[in-house]
């Protein structure tokens, strides 16, 4: 792609970047806003690099928030002896969606993958098996997707929790097998957190 200008192709390359676009989808983008009022596109730049420099993770779950513990965290009228064990914040708020579940949450950050290069000690792991050492948790709740990954993980985690006597669930497969939590309806992710399933049961059905 051949351009007039280095500071449009800068731009475009930036934006190239960004997971799913392509270099024409960058161009339009791009081009698109050249075409807003310099205020515009400025709010726009403004808002990324204060998110991008101003944003913390929950000391608690590591949801991402704007304090040192998020809002479900710091909520009384949630039940802080279940913990729902998920990937990353687009899960929390497909979740939260549902308004089916009152427990709070633990953010791992991603699944184990060697493949990928992602080992346990690189997730929030640590920090969930200290929760549980502190027999303040009475149940955890995997809702990884069902991939290798996420069964992997979900194993893992299993058996570092495995030697303290809590429930240890995921959410019933009215999830298919690979999808993702955020792209699942709220009425099927809801029936799912309330028909969860013993872990155990679960390994044996795969």
């Amino acid at each position: 792609m051949e351009f007039s200008s280095k500071l449009l192709e800068n731009a475009v390359n930036e934006v190239a970047m960004l997971p799913g676009i392509g270099k024409r989808t960058a161009m339009r983008l791009v081009l698109h806003l050249l075409k807003q009022p310099a205020e515009q596109t400025l709010l726009l730049t403004d808002a990324v690099t204060k998110m991008r420099n101003e944003i913390i993770y929950c000391q608690n779950c590591h949801n991402i928030s704007d304090f040192a513990v998020c809002e479900i965290c710091n909520n009384s009228s949630r039940d802080h002896s279940i913990i729902c064990v998920v990937e990353d914040v687009r899960d929390v708020m497909a979740i939260e969606n549902t308004r089916m579940y009152k427990g709070i949450y633990h953010v791992l950050g991603g699944k184990i993958s060697p493949i990928e290069g992602i080992s346990p000690s690189q997730l929030n792991i640590n920090s969930l098996v200290e929760k549980v050492k502190q027999q303040k948790v009475s149940e955890i709740i995997f809702a990884l997707s069902s991939t290798m990954e996420g069964d992997t993980t979900n194993f893992y985690i299993f058996k570092q929790i495995k030697p303290f006597s809590i429930n240890v669930s995921t959410i019933a497969r009215g999830i298919s097998v690979g999808d993702e939590l955020e792209y699942a309806d709220e009425v099927t992710l809801g029936r799912s957190l309330l028909q969860r399933i013993p872990f155990e049961s679960s390994m044996k059905s795969i």
